[in-house]
C-alpha cells in the first residue's frame, strides 16, 4: 500500500513538473512595429516554422502590428528579450528621430544654399545688362557732349566771322549775329529768332553747323 502510494505521488508530480513545463514554454507575442516571424523565432529559441504552425499563418512574411503570435520558449528569456527589444527601440528613436532632424537640416542648408547661389546669379546676369546700358549711356553721352561742343564751336566760328558775334549788326539785307537775308527773319530781327531762323537755315542747308564751317572756309560764305 505505502509502494503504491509512493509511485501515485510520484505520478502527480511528474505530471505537476510537466505542466508547469508546458506553461513555462507557452507565450503570447504582441506584434511591434519592425518584428518579424524569423527575429521573434530567434529571441524565443523557437523556429519559424514552428510559429507558422501554432498560429496557422498562410504567410510568415505577412504579421500585423498588435497581432498576438503563439511561441514556444523560455518565460524569462521571453521577459528578458522582450525588455532588451523595448529599451533597444526606445533608445533607438531618438538616434532616428536626430538622424531625420539632421538630414532636414541638411537639406535646408543645401536648399538655402542652392536659393542663395540661383540669387546671385540671377543678379549678377541682371546687373551685367545694367552695366552695359550705363556704359552705353555713358558713351553716348559723352559722343553728344562732344558733338554738341563742336556743333557750338563751329556755330560760334560762323557768327564770329559774319558779324563779331552780334545781333545787331547789319550789312545792307544781311542781319544780325549770324548775317542772315532780312527776308529769311520776316521782320523779326529779335535774338531768340536769329538763333532759331540760323538754325534751320543751316540744318536744312548743311545738316550741321560742322558742315556749314567747311562750307564757309570752302567759299569764304555759308
Amino acid at each position: 500500500m505505502k509502494i503504491k502510494n509512493a509511485l501515485l505521488s510520484t505520478a502527480a508530480a511528474t505530471a505537476s513538473l510537466f505542466a508547469i513545463g508546458a506553461t513555462a514554454q507557452a507565450a503570447t507575442v504582441t506584434v511591434k512595429a519592425g518584428d518579424t516571424v524569423s527575429q521573434i523565432a530567434l529571441d524565443h529559441n523557437t523556429t519559424v516554422d514552428a510559429i507558422q504552425q501554432a498560429n496557422h499563418l498562410k504567410d510568415v512574411n505577412l504579421i500585423l502590428v498588435g497581432q498576438q503570435l503563439e511561441v514556444n520558449g523560455d518565460d524569462s528569456a521571453t521577459t528578458t528579450t522582450t525588455t532588451t527589444t523595448t529599451t533597444t527601440t526606445q533608445t533607438s528613436q531618438p538616434a532616428a528621430t536626430t538622424q531625420s532632424s539632421s538630414q532636414t537640416t541638411n537639406q535646408a542648408s543645401q536648399s538655402q544654399t542652392s536659393q542663395s547661389s540661383q540669387t546671385q546669379s540671377s543678379q549678377t546676369q541682371t546687373s551685367t545688362p545694367a552695366a552695359k546700358t550705363t556704359t552705353q549711356q555713358s558713351t553716348s553721352s559723352t559722343s553728344n557732349y562732344s558733338n554738341n561742343s563742336s556743333e557750338s564751336a563751329a556755330k560760334a566760328w560762323i557768327a564770329n566771322k559774319e558779324s563779331g558775334g552780334s545781333y545787331s549788326a547789319r550789312n545792307g539785307q544781311y542781319i544780325g549775329k549770324y548775317q542772315l537775308s532780312a527776308s529769311y527773319l520776316n521782320g523779326d530781327y529779335s535774338a531768340a529768332n536769329q538763333e532759331r531762323v540760323a538754325n534751320n537755315y543751316v540744318a536744312s542747308r548743311y545738316g550741321s553747323w560742322a558742315n556749314a564751317k567747311s562750307h564757309w572756309l570752302a567759299n569764304n560764305w555759308y
